[in-house]
This record gives structure tokens, sequence and C-alpha cells, in this order.
């Protein structure tokens, strides 16, 4: 049963009680709020996603919920919490949505070291999976919605997740962050983009998510063989620069872009190594994303 067939008001209920269970990539989340702006953006961006059932066992119960006291009156704020540990500080509350997306992002990569989690956006075309490392500002995610919009199948925005027993990257796919002016550019790029709530004045500056493609959630349980790792740099004012990279060089920024590269030692470094062996590597600069778009398939 996909979330977009449920009620308005059995959704509330759900979120409100018991919690709602939503299957995103290979993991079952429980959240519960009684907060409607969750409830909004859930049913805006999260439609195509499949709820559990009662006999799906859950990995993750998180809830985004107002602190208690007079402070909920008078300078609404939100919480976030999993299994009843708040790890942050509240936020405003016109950005919970948001801090389920990030909330969700920290729980994740601290807690699913059956892979090796690496800050990327994840990304398909013609059955090669290509990863895009990178640090905020690197244009990774804009680049990821860019391309998401003119075909290619939506892995990740935001992690790779790479199977520590295969290799393979299982997809998590769920709303593409944008930030700032990447935000218009997006919605100027393609008329496909389906953006949700800006949210202005965030640690990140302004924010909004994007729909991910009804395929792309709908392929969530078929994992890819990793073929192509391009580290983006979106750089004005210069023509696309494509780099290649050697597989230790590689080896290293993949690592320095890990979140549990640490926790895992040994078994990290061997799932690096063989990730290496798989793909051929590069550092891309850009500032045109139609040009983005035609050196890279060129690489498929």
């Amino acid at each position: 049963m996909k979330l977009s067939s449920l009620p308005q008001a059995e959704l509330r209920r759900r979120l409100r009680e018991e919690g709602l269970g939503l299957s995103i990539g290979p993991f079952h989340v429980n959240l519960k709020s009684r907060l409607n702006i969750v409830a909004e953006g859930l049913e805006h961006l999260y439609g195509a996603f499949t709820l559990t059932s009662d006999n799906d066992f859950i990995d993750f119960r998180v809830a985004l919920d107002s602190p208690p006291g007079l402070r909920s009156c008078f300078r609404p704020q939100v919480n976030f919490s999993f299994d009843g540990f708040v790890p942050f500080k509240p936020l405003p509350k016109v950005q919970g949505f948001a801090m389920f997306e990030w909330g969700l992002n920290w729980v994740i990569a601290n807690n699913a070291h059956q892979y090796l989690i690496v800050h990327a956006a994840v990304i398909e075309r013609n059955g090669v999976v290509c990863v895009l490392p990178g640090t905020p500002g690197s244009g990774k995610s804009t680049l990821c919605a860019a391309l998401v919009c003119k075909g290619w199948r939506l892995l990740s925005d935001e992690m790779a997740l790479i199977s520590t027993t295969t290799g393979d990257i299982y997809p998590v796919p769920r709303p593409v962050s944008l930030k700032n002016q990447s935000i218009e550019i997006i919605q100027q790029f393609s008329s496909n983009a389906m953006m949700g709530e800006v949210v202005m004045d965030t640690a990140k500056g302004t924010v909004s998510h994007m729909r991910p493609p009804h395929l792309s959630v709908e392929q969530s349980e078929k994992p890819g063989t990793p073929g192509l790792i391009v580290f983006p740099k979106y750089t004005a004012g210069e023509a696309p620069c494509l780099t290649s990279l050697t597989r230790a060089t590689a080896l290293l920024k993949v690592a320095e872009n890990s979140f549990n590269y640490s926790v895992l030692g040994l078994q990290g470094f061997k799932v690096l190594g063989d990730l290496m062996t798989k793909c051929d590597s590069y550092e891309f600069s850009y500032q045109s994303l139609d040009e983005a778009k035609e050196t890279l398939e060129s690489l498929i």
C-alpha cells in the first residue's frame, strides 16, 4: 500500500498515535509526529513510498514534536528523537520536515554499519551506477537533481550505501535536498522538478526538497553495481573539465568522504579497494548543467 492511497485523516492519526511506517530503501522507518508541517511534507514528497505492514521489523523509530513548556507557544520549536534519544538542539517549528530529512540521515549514518556509507549522491544510467562524492557546496545535489530530472535513476542524494558483503550499492531514494540558488536553478532547468515547501533562515540557508521520481522509488529494492566515481565541483565561468584519477588517489578521496570508514576498519578498506577495481574515477568541474549532463553521459 502506497502512502498516497492513505486518506489524509488516517495518515495524520497514525502519525500522532502509533506512528507511520515507511519502507525507505532497505530500511523500515516508523515516524511519529503531531506537527502539520511534517504531515504535509510527507503527503507532498513521499506519496510513492510503500507503507510497512504489521509484521515488518522496524529498523528505526523516530519522532518529531514540539518541546514541552511555554516556549512551544512563544517560540515554536521542534525536537528530533531516535528511540527516545534527542541528538540535536531544537530547531524552529517551520523546519520540522527538513529536520526529519536531516535527522534520518544522521540515524542511517550512525547505525547502518552493514554498509560502508559515503557522503555522495548516487545515480544510474543504462545499468551503470555513478557515485558523486562531495562536500557541501560542491554542487553534487544540484547535478544529481538535474540528471534525475532528465531520466537518470536516483539511488540517493545524500549517501552511497555500499554492501560490505557484495560491494553492491543499495538505493535509498528520498527527496533531494537543494539549497539557496540551486532551488531556482533546478526549477528553471526542468519542469519535472516537483519541489516541497521553501524554508528560509536554516543553518544551511534557504532549503527545499525535490520529490524523488516514482520509478526510482519503485526500484528501491534493486541494488546497483558501481562503475563510475565522479567528484563534481561547480565552477562559475569555466568550461567543463574532466580529469582522470588514479585508484590510490580516488580511494583516499572516497575515504575522506565516508561516514563510517574508520568504524569498519580493515573491512572498510577492503570494501573501498574492491570499489576502486570496479570504477573509473574522475574529478569534474562544471558550470552548465547541460554540458555536465553531456559529459557524464559520454562516460556511461
